[in-house]
């Protein structure tokens, strides 16, 4: 079992950058990839970024890439996103996410086991 607590939303202008924050608990955490989804209103939940249990491969939409960059500490049981030149387009709640196995797919929603409550995260123009 796994529990997810997201942090660091908030409001910030277009341009500025901001740190999300997933902190995880339970033993395995070690043994799950971790991905962040966002969802704006009235949208699904979009990919946004994913790393691998050691840390070494990182996925990226192609919305994002370039601009955030996503990490884990996993002395800490924690996932990063650091997000930067933020846009009014980014404006969704992010969540973060875990999941393993064979069947992980890292843009796939479906393939991870367990989710955090989110956290909102507001850019204006």
């Amino acid at each position: 079992q796994v529990q997810l607590v997201e942090s660091g939303g908030g409001l910030v202008q277009a341009g500025g950058s901001l740190r999300l924050s997933c902190a995880a608990s339970g033993r395995t955490f070690t043994s799950y990839a971790m991905g962040w989804f966002r969802q704006a209103p009235g949208k699904e939940r979009e990919f946004v970024a994913a790393v691998r249990w050691s840390g070494d491969s990182t996925y990226y939409a192609d919305s994002v890439k370039g601009r955030f960059t996503i990490s884990r500490d996993n002395a800490k049981n924690t996932v990063y996103l650091q997000m930067n030149s933020l846009k009014p387009e980014d404006t969704a709640v992010y969540y973060c996410a875990a999941g393993r196995g064979f069947f992980w797919v890292a843009g796939n929603p479906g393939t991870y086991d367990y989710w955090g409550q989110g956290t909102q995260v507001t850019v204006s123009s």
